[in-house]
């Protein structure tokens, strides 16, 4: 029997509302980094796949989310279209080569990267809960593309911007070549098990209206309707931090079952612009998840009443912070759990 978080992603404005949270697996959570202290470097734990299915459970155990998401990372599309990846201490993940100078006819597949990521899915979903819902991920075409090209993040993705201009052709390119396999692996996560996914455009708020339009709906809706074609049951979650009133086309263009909204955005301004009834997702500060006081406890019922009109998934406005302390989480559930439609 779907669960609350699936039937909502699903169009139903239940009187409580579903939660999990972006990053919800992770290095706040001490049994996480007794683990990581054991087994080893990130790429390592995300190889290896009773270490990662313990990971992804690790939230589920301690606070009841509604749902888990796959412990994992964006870069594992890049990884399994040829670059090599490593995530190095105090500098975040790196690819090589570089796209910027390297052609990506260049690059050798190795798709058997994917299937050890198909393996946690379905060890997860074996041992949740049938009121939980597993949700898989991946990156949107525009974000993946701006690690491709410049080989790591950048404040302003300033060599992928100026590349998409500068050779559109090339550029569109990776972008399509990053969708083709984007399809495949979300494909893949569903039939082992993931129940609804989530596109994550972390860096859809560097762009313009018109670069927008190209890089970041037009991919993602080939996407969403390539994976509708192959399981049009599965909700698919559009997240474009950083948008803006782009939010708008985006819901309407891309063709996504729900919306991830970030910290940024007036959740007032969103219940009242988005398409009538389509699922919003979001939008809590993570940094007020971490500061924490009767802030915390104001500003999630102020989420939790300018969404009540709508399907809604409580959620951050982007990741959870490392260093955000256990009680602040477990107070956030205690206002969740108390707030009715």
């Amino acid at each position: 029997m779907p669960g609350l978080l699936l039937n909502t992603l699903r169009g139903e404005n239940a009187t409580k509302r579903p939660v999990w949270l972006m990053r919800q697996a992770g290095r706040y959570l001490p049994e996480y980094r007794e683990l990581r202290a054991e087994k080893g470097g990130f790429l390592a734990l995300v190889y290896d796949t009773d270490a990662a299915t313990e990971i992804t459970l690790q939230p589920i155990r301690r606070f009841g989310f509604d749902g888990a998401i796959l412990f994992s990372d964006i870069l594992i599309v890049p990884y399994a279209m040829g670059q090599d990846l490593r995530f190095l201490a105090g500098e975040g993940p790196k690819l090589s080569p570089k796209l910027v100078d390297h052609a990506l006819e260049g690059l050798t597949a190795v798709p058997e990267r994917l299937s050890p990521i198909y393996e946690t899915v379905r060890k997860v979903r074996t041992s949740l809960a049938v009121d939980k819902t597993m949700l898989g991920f991946a990156g949107s075409p525009w974000t993946v593309a701006t690690y491709m090209v410049a080989g790591e993040g950048s404040r302003d993705q300033h060599e992928t911007r100026a590349m998409a201009y500068r050779d559109p052709v090339a550029f569109q390119a990776i972008i399509d070549a990053v969708i083709e396999v984007t399809v495949e692996y979300l494909s893949g996560q569903i039939e082992a098990g993931a129940e609804a996914v989530q596109l994550f455009d972390s860096w859809a708020g560097s762009l313009a209206p018109a670069q927008f339009e190209k890089w970041v709906i037009a991919p993602n809706a080939r996407i969403v309707s390539a994976l509708k074609a192959r399981h049009p049951e599965t909700p698919i979650i559009g997240f474009p931090k950083g948008s803006g009133e782009k939010l708008v086309a985006y819901a309407r263009e891309t063709g996504v079952d729900a919306v991830g909204v970030d910290e940024t955005v007036d959740p007032v301004w969103a219940a009242g612009n988005l398409p009538d009834g389509m699922p919003v997702q979001g939008n809590l500060d993570p940094l007020l998840l971490l500061a924490g006081g009767d802030d915390l406890d104001r500003q999630a019922r102020d989420v939790l009443d300018a969404f009540a009109g709508r399907p809604h998934v409580f959620n951050l406005g982007h990741g959870i912070g490392q260093h955000t302390p256990i009680e602040n989480v477990e107070r956030l559930l205690g206002v969740l759990r108390a707030w009715e439609r």
